[in-house]
């Protein structure tokens, strides 16, 4: 097993209502009154109340180049990671030169050299350090990164890995396109970084905090399902590929998938104590409880991370995490399952149980 020491996030600094939001955005997009009614009512259900964006308002009314735009995003994105890395270091009790491997995942920004070694300077993270940059895992990315965050630790037991997630959706908002895969997106995604910390066995035994141990993890990838979700690189950035299927896809695999893998690790859904879902949007949420036979206020924490700073992609269900590690009353040998989709479509799962002395912490 490998265990979480710590969980840290990090915002932008501009927060503004959802309605404020909409009524920049809309002549932006469209010009078409009827659209743009289509588009207040759209985000208006997405149960988004505020989001975080990484410029100000009026910023979003220039018209970016792409450059432009993923320019912003390696400043920003460096920010963020780096702020949310040191908080996340802090509360581990870790030093920046202990950690021997980070991970990084976004879709929503390129950069050579990529963000982690923008950061290994930035943090005194040593020379040596590995690295892995995991582009195209979307929302996915969170969980698929903990769950490699994992699969090294089962081999480095002595080792501390870290995990750091940025997305700065609102770089990628595309003006003049009402398709409705944009409007829908425009008013569900928002900014925000993410980062864990976790260490082999041997090195949890030396923890002096105490997080939950990863049990296990494992991989879905969809059939025929390369359509339902995505970004189409083009001349003005990354266009989103947004469709109804995500739901589809949950009801049609997900409970057998969860099923299974619980089993796998002598559990069943009555086994799970708590649950840490992708806020996707209000119909995947939903997909989720119909899948897990749980009613909808057994992803409250999902639901209010939506409601709070939006879908951030990859960042979400770390956030997620963030948020109730924070809170609860946990026993030693609950279970906890973290899940998210992304692009492929593909689906992450994450066993997760809180070790004999988390009751003493």
């Amino acid at each position: 097993m490998s265990r979480i020491a710590a969980v840290a996030t990090a915002l932008p600094p501009y927060r503004y209502p959802q309605a404020e939001i909409t009524e920049m955005l809309a002549p932006m997009i469209t010009s078409d009154p009827a659209k743009q009614a289509v588009m207040r009512r759209l985000h208006e259900g997405s149960k988004v109340a505020t989001r975080h964006l990484v410029m100000p308002l009026e910023r979003y009314r220039e018209a970016l180049t792409f450059t432009q735009s993923n320019d912003s995003f390696v400043e920003h994105a460096t920010d963020l990671a780096e702020t949310a890395t040191r908080r996340a270091l802090e509360r581990a009790g870790i030093t920046a030169d202990e950690v021997d491997l980070v991970i990084f995942t976004s879709v929503t920004g390129v950069s050579a050299p990529s963000i982690d070694a923008l950061l290994v300077p930035r943090l005194g993270l040593r020379p040596d350090v590995k690295r892995v940059p995991m582009f195209g895992l979307g929302c996915v990315g969170g969980a698929a990164g903990l769950g490699r965050l994992h699969d090294y630790l089962l081999g480095h037991p002595d080792d501390v890995a870290v995990l750091v997630s940025v997305e700065l959706c609102s770089l990628t908002v595309q003006r003049d396109d009402d398709s409705m895969a944009n409007l829908v997106a425009s008013g569900l995604f928002g900014d925000g970084a993410a980062a864990v910390i976790a260490v082999g066995a041997r090195r949890a035994e030396r923890l002096t905090t105490m997080g939950p141990d990863i049990i296990d993890a494992r991989s879905h990838l969809y059939p025929d399902s390369g359509h339902v979700l995505g970004f189409t690189p083009g001349s003005t950035g990354f266009r989103i590929v947004l469709t109804g299927g995500i739901s589809d896809a949950v009801d049609e695999h997900f409970s057998h998938d969860v099923v299974e893998f619980l089993g796998d690790n002598g559990l069943d859904l009555a086994g799970v104590s708590e649950y840490f879902a992708h806020p996707g949007g209000p119909r995947v949420l939903e997909a989720f409880a119909r899948a897990l036979d749980v009613a909808d206020s057994a992803l409250d924490a999902s639901w209010k991370s939506m409601a709070a700073v939006g879908n951030l992609s990859s960042s979400s269900v770390l956030h997620v995490l963030a948020d109730s590690l924070d809170t609860g009353d946990r026993r030693s040998g609950d279970s906890g399952l973290l899940f998210a989709l992304g692009p492929g479509l593909s689906a992450e799962l994450i066993l997760l149980r809180w070790p004999e002395t988390a009751a003493a912490a």
